[in-house]
């Protein structure tokens, strides 16, 4: 049975600011895949036409006011693609238009961006005819907390309960201590307010290797080292969790690794930041996606030497717990209440019938699905009525 056209968005604002502000965004499934965005009224679409020139305003109010903290705020979207709730506290987004049209998101790499020293931040969702998928996201950086609660006409309850609302610090204060450790650098993650000590947001590896290709150069290369001389006398299993391709077997020959017939040279550390370069670079190729995806998971969470069955993502050992891993993801994994959090572009791998890491939700019947914003458990009861009018 279809879901229905429109679903309602319960957001809650669980920060300290009574100056809160939501956007809503994606391509309209029902709709020609049409450029989307949410009115201010929470109700109303807006479709932008194609600008003439690039770095356009939107010619429609879309930042939705929340209410005090402590209050709920309903809204109503449409079935959507590649869609995102955006948080913003104290100060407005700034979204603009180039031909197309296409959406000019904020961006934390782009210096001159107008967002650059507001803090925001998203959660991620699908919305189609057979389901809504939503997730927290930490794979570009950490910001405002937010949790996601997904009711369903099953009343069956789906929660991902995000960061406290000292979630932020904590990560930073994390990553100062690791980089007193090992000195490679994730101190310099962290982003703080412009003219204040106020940490502002804590980058992921990948997003500050944007900002600064020299940071993290050569981290991963002794552990990559030790993996290619492992299985040059072991053999790797990966299992695709795909009925057509199974499990597949791979050693290194000849200094290349050969999973199933697909090549992998060493990859750096970016490579292995961003599981989108390098040998990582899909080229296309489902199964060559598939493993990928199993195998740069194995490398963000330092698996790969010490899991004594030497399949993937099977019977997964402890994460993280290499000297040489991806820190970030770890901190953030620690930080989060249920330890669920999407903290790397693969961080939803996870053996068959194994525990979610990604800290989504999903139901093929959705009734009401809760963003909260702010990580403020004081204000969860009893919170305030939902407000109609905006």
């Amino acid at each position: 049975m279809p879901t229905s056209p429109t679903l309602d968005f319960a957001l809650q604002n669980r920060t300290n600011s009574n100056t809160v502000f939501a956007y809503i965004t994606g391509r309209a499934l029902d709709n020609g895949f049409a450029l989307f965005l949410l009115r201010r009224d929470g109700r109303t679409p807006y479709f932008p036409n194609s600008p003439s020139s690039t770095l356009a305003p939107l010619t429609e109010d879309c930042a939705i006011r929340l209410g005090a903290p402590g209050s709920t705020t309903t809204i109503t979207i449409p079935r959507l693609a590649g869609a995102r709730v955006y948080f913003s506290v104290d100060r407005p987004l700034t979204f603009l238009l180039n031909p197309g049209p296409a959406l000019v998101e904020p961006s934390v790499t782009n210096p001159s961006d107008p967002n650059i020293d507001i803090d925001w931040c998203f959660a991620e969702f699908t919305y189609n005819s057979n389901e809504i998928y939503a997730n927290i996201t930490y794979v570009d950086f950490v910001s405002i907390p937010i949790s996601l609660t997904l009711e369903t006409a099953s009343k069956v309850t789906k929660h991902v309960s995000g960061m406290p609302a000292n979630g932020l610090d904590t990560v930073c204060d994390r990553l100062r201590a690791q980089d007193n450790n090992d000195r490679a650098g994730w101190s310099r993650l962290i982003v703080k307010q412009r003219g204040s000590d106020r940490n502002l947001r804590a980058l992921s590896p990948n997003t500050g290797i944007v900002t600064d290709n020299n940071l993290f150069r050569g981290y991963y290369q002794p552990y990559v080292d030790a993996v290619w001389n492992k299985y040059t006398h072991f053999t790797l299993a990966i299992n695709t969790q795909n009925n057509i391709w199974g499990t597949l077997t791979g050693q290194v020959r000849n200094g290349v690794f050969d999973i199933g017939g697909q090549l992998f040279t060493q990859p750096s550390a970016a490579d292995i930041f961003s599981c989108s370069t390098g040998p990582f670079a899909e080229m296309g190729s489902p199964l060559r996606g598939a493993i990928i995806a199993r195998f740069s998971a194995a490398f963000h969470r330092s698996t790969l030497l010490n899991d004594p069955d030497r399949s993937f993502p099977d019977t997964p050992p402890p994460f993280y717990a290499e000297r040489i891993t991806n820190h970030y993801s770890r901190i953030v994994h620690e930080v989060n209440l249920d330890r669920r959090g999407y903290a790397f572009p693969y961080d939803d791998v996870a053996a068959s019938g194994g525990k979610d890491e990604s800290g989504a939700v999903n139901a093929p019947d959705p009734r009401l699905l809760t963003i909260a914003v702010g990580g403020n458990n004081a204000f969860l009861a009893p919170l305030a009525p939902p407000r109609d009018e905006l």
